[in-house]
């Protein structure tokens, strides 16, 4: 009998959520009740720690590392704070006292954002657009056949000009996962071929807060929607997610791998936070 073998830890690229309660809007801490506090957590299911600092309380996720200094790092998720292995929770918090009114006001900012953001929806019928390789495509119906024409970005499908929504959305969804496993695959051996190493197995996902991850054993996961940016940002994920065969960590050293086989890399990083899954058509 085959015994399983242990899970493997993965190291992942993740994205921005951006609709986790991390903090009180606008700021304001609620009353206190006999009840049992609610235990907020991070994405990957850290607890989060809670400041009272006034009137208002503040949710930050803490992470402890070998650097020098207290850092501050705000965005869809809120809070976090990187603070070395040495420092004391009253030291953290005197901190984020002193910083009170930058952080609060950096939170609002994200929550407005997030509240005036309007999600991209797509309506499935004859002549409905969606990002393919950063480029729009439309749906054409009543083709013979299943067919994409690049010249006039038409994907053109078997379906009749009356088919229901949830069909058309499933067969563009069935193409488009069937490029990203196509296309994914052709950039994997390319990066690995530039870097030396050899991935075990790949496969899609639909990660809700990662692009990708890489476990110790070889193997990687990269989320299909990826398939909607363009191919550099595709490369992006994918030299990062092969660097991690080298490094399994976020470390300089890791960092300066990705760079060795994708010298961009800043500029697709900044493209990725700046466009986290819910900014995607909802499909």
């Amino acid at each position: 009998m085959q015994k399983s073998s242990p899970p493997q830890p993965a190291a992942a690229l993740d994205s921005r959520q951006l609709d986790l309660p991390l903090f009180n809007e606008p700021g304001i801490a609620p009353p206190s009740a006999p009840q049992k506090p609610t235990v907020l957590r991070a994405p990957d299911g850290t607890k989060l720690r809670s400041l009272t600092l006034g009137a208002q309380t503040l949710h930050y996720l803490l992470k402890r590392s070998a650097r020098r200094s207290i850092g501050f790092a705000i965005d869809g998720t809120g809070l976090t704070i990187t603070a070395p292995r040495w420092v004391t929770i009253a030291d953290i918090e005197t901190a984020i006292a002193e910083k009170q009114r930058w952080i609060f006001a950096k939170l609002t900012e994200w929550q407005t954002r997030v509240e005036q953001r309007a999600l991209p929806r797509i309506d499935w019928k004859e002549g409905a657009e969606l990002p393919y390789l950063g480029q729009p495509v439309r749906v054409a119906l009543g083709a013979p056949n299943l067919a994409f024409d690049a010249q006039s970005a038409t994907l053109g499908l078997p379906l009749s000009p009356h088919a229901e929504q949830q069909q058309i959305k499933d067969r563009v969804q069935g193409w488009l996962q069937g490029e990203a496993k196509r296309i994914f695959g052709e950039r994997l051996d390319v990066y690995a071929q530039k870097l030396g190493v050899d991935y075990r197995a790949y496969a899609l996902s639909s990660a809700a807060t990662r692009w990708g991850s890489c476990s110790s054993d070889g193997k990687i996961r990269l989320n299909w929607r990826l398939i909607h940016f363009p191919l550099s940002i595709i490369d992006y994920v994918v030299a990062h997610e092969l660097a991690h065969l080298r490094e399994m960590n976020h470390s300089p050293r890791f960092w300066q791998t990705v760079e060795s086989i994708f010298p961009e890399f800043r500029e697709a990083r900044q493209t990725l936070k700046h466009h986290p899954p819910e900014l995607l058509p909802t499909l």
